[in-house]
């Protein structure tokens, strides 16, 4: 990728969070990550261009000293910390402009740095054979997955409540969702089955903006934000079933929605539960034992407590 000759028309908008924007290349397999701030600022950026380069830079230090560390190199990626040309951004941003959803134009991208976080496209592979089924990506914002200990914690109901189950009151409160979503982060992070289980299948009914199914670089499966109707779990079906109708080497074409689904997120529990390790590809571990506090308002806590 050369800095040099950027062209907006080469990138399109991919999407978006509370503090930053994602473009990706319509042909590289890479990504550019910028800042946001809000639209009242928009013609006196909150910072100079080199506390926006601090501040990416900050992101790119966490993620290589402290998440890698973690996790391991072979699931971090890093990204590093690159200056685009000025009216390139700028154009990037009159381009993308309609396509953002109309609730997160509130705030605006930053054209005045041309600071950016650049990292690999993992929704859209290099390499895979085009008369194969697209490969599929999932994402997924697991968002904060323990409740805190710490001594300075104001009120209580904060060491019982998770922060994301609380903000989901809040958030439908305030309009920005209209349903609740029933996943707790603490399900998702138990490295028990049937609560990883619970933790995903509810994600994919609320996705929000928590969870996307990408096949061959291309969305298929999102939130639809402040909307009335629900995601169409029918249509992601669509498209999983293809990946799901070959069992133990024979063709099975009266697999149930239900069941699709069900294998979909075993396949999911299987490789968040997987080692990932150079000796151990595919090997699941067994954590079943690893027991995470529940959080009080997990529905999955509740049907705990009501069936005994």
């Amino acid at each position: 990728m050369e800095l040099d000759k950027m062209d907006e028309n080469d990138w399109k908008y991919h999407g978006e969070g509370n503090k930053s924007l994602v473009v990706s290349h319509v042909q590289l397999s890479r990504v550019l990550r910028l800042l946001k701030y809000p639209a009242e600022d928009s013609e006196n950026p909150p910072q100079t261009a080199e506390q926006a380069f601090s501040q990416i830079q900050t992101i790119v230090d966490f993620s290589s000293n402290v998440m890698c560390s973690l996790l391991g190199d072979k699931f971090v990626h890093s990204g590093e910390v690159v200056k685009l040309p000025l009216e390139f951004v700028r154009q990037l941003s009159i381009k993308i402009q309609h396509h953002r959803p109309v609730w997160r134009c509130d705030k605006v991208m930053d054209i005045y740095s041309g600071c950016a976080l650049c990292l690999p496209n993992l929704t859209s592979p290099l390499l895979h054979s085009p008369t194969r089924t697209p490969p599929l990506c999932i994402e997924i914002k697991p968002k904060c997955g323990f409740l805190p200990t710490s001594k300075h914690i104001s009120k209580d109901i904060k060491t019982k409540v998770c922060r994301y189950c609380m903000h989901q009151h809040y958030k439908v409160s305030n309009g920005k969702w209209k349903r609740h979503s029933l996943y707790c982060p603490l399900d998702l992070f138990s490295g028990n089955r049937q609560r990883m289980h619970f933790a995903i299948r509810h994600l994919i009914e609320e996705p929000q903006n928590n969870f996307k199914v990408f096949k061959g670089g291309q969305c298929v499966y999102s939130s639809k934000e402040v909307s009335d109707e629900s995601p169409d779990t029918n249509a992601l079906l669509h498209h999983l079933r293809p990946y799901f109708l070959s069992t133990n080497n024979r063709v099975s074409s009266h697999m149930t929605s239900k069941s699709i689904l069900n294998d979909f997120i075993q396949v999911l529990v299987n490789a968040l539960l997987s080692g990932g390790g150079d000796g151990d590809e595919g090997q699941v571990t067994d954590r079943q034992g690893e027991r995470r506090g529940f959080c009080q308002a997990s529905h999955f806590n509740r049907e705990r407590i009501r069936h005994g």
